[in-house]
C-alpha cells in the first residue's frame, strides 16, 4: 500500500574502529532481512564507533565507506542510511548519508556536538536539517545528541512525518534516550525512529540499544535492548493523518525561525 512505509533498524555490537569487520557484518545482517526493504538504518558512526580520532579515521565522500553503502543501496534496492566520518573541505564531521538505490546522496552534518566527550574539539557542527522524502512521507534526520535540543526537531506546520534519530547512546543514560524518543513523538505528532547500539566500545562504554519506534501519541511499538537486531517495522500514513486530524495540536504552536 503506497500509505505504508518499511523501516529496518539494525543494532549491532559495532567493532571499536574496524571499518572492514563492521561492513561484513551489517551485509550478514541485510541478507537476513526477509521483509521487503525500502530504509535500512544504521547506527551513529556506523562503521567505528563512537571515536574522536577523525584524523586517523575520516575518509572523503568519495572514500571506500560512501562507496560501500552505495553499493548495498544498488545491491538490496533500498534507502540506507547511518552516520559516518567524513573530512569535507578540510573540516571533520559526525555526517548523516542518506543513500537512494540510483546514488544519490542527502547529507545531515550532527548539528549539537556531544561537548561531554569532547565532540565539539574535533568535529565541526552543521546548520541545515535535512528533510527527505520516499513513497509521499518526509523524514527528518538527525543524530543521537541532537534528541535533547527539542528546537531543533521541532515540526512547524507538518514539515515531516518520521523524526528519525540515528546514536551511539551509552546504557547509562538510557532513561533519557527513552523519554526524550516518546517526548518528541507527542510533541511533533510524528513517528520517532531511534536506532542505537549494543555492546562495549573501546572507551569501555556500555550500550544496552533499546533501538524504538514511537507511534504519534507517544505509544510504544517496538523496542529492543541488549541484544543485537535486526528489525522490520511498517508504518501508516493513514494513522498517522487520522491522528493528526483528530488533535490538531501543532495549530497551536508558537512559530518560530531557526537563524
Amino acid at each position: 500500500m503506497p500509505s505504508q512505509l518499511n523501516i529496518t533498524i539494525i543494532q549491532p555490537d559495532i567493532v571499536w574502529e574496524d571499518k572492514q569487520a563492521n561492513f561484513a557484518q551489517y551485509e550478514k545482517y541485510m541478507e537476513q532481512i526477509t521483509d521487503k526493504k525500502e530504509v535500512v538504518v544504521l547506527p551513529e558512526m556506523f562503521s567505528t564507533g563512537f571515536s574522536m580520532a577523525p584524523e586517523r579515521l575520516a575518509e572523503s565522500m568519495d572514500g571506500p565507506s560512501v562507496l560501500w553503502m552505495k553499493t548495498m543501496a544498488a545491491k538490496h534496492r533500498c534507502i540506507l542510511t547511518g552516520s559516518l566520518i567524513i573530512e569535507d573541505d578540510g573540516k571533520y564531521y559526525n555526517r548523516l548519508l542518506w543513500v537512494q538505490p540510483d546514488g544519490q546522496t542527502g547529507i545531515y552534518d550532527k548539528r549539537h556536538r556531544f561537548g561531554y566527550a569532547d565532540e565539539d574539539e574535533h568535529y565541526d557542527a552543521g546548520n541545515k536539517r535535512l528533510i527527505a522524502q520516499v513513497k509521499g512521507w518526509r523524514i527528518c534526520l538527525l543524530i543521537c545528541y541532537d534528541l535533547r535540543f527539542p528546537v531543533w526537531a521541532r515540526n512547524q506546520g507538518d514539515e515531516y512525518d518520521i523524526l528519525l534519530y540515528v546514536a551511539n547512546w551509552p546504557d547509562r543514560r538510557s532513561l533519557a534516550w527513552r523519554t526524550l524518543l516518546q517526548a518528541r513523538a507527542i510533541e511533533n505528532l510524528a513517528y520517532v525512529v531511534g536506532c542505537n547500539r549494543v555492546g562495549k566500545d573501546g572507551k569501555d562504554f556500555n550500550y544496552n540499544g533499546e533501538s524504538s519506534v514511537f507511534g504519534p501519541m507517544g505509544e510504544l511499538l517496538w523496542q529492543q535492548a541488549t541484544l543485537p537486531a535486526v528489525h522490520t517495522i511498517t508504518l501508516d500514513k493513514q494513522h498517522l493523518t487520522n491522528t493528526r486530524n483528530h488533535f490538531p495540536f501543532l495549530n497551536d504552536a508558537d512559530k518560530f525561525i531557526i537563524l
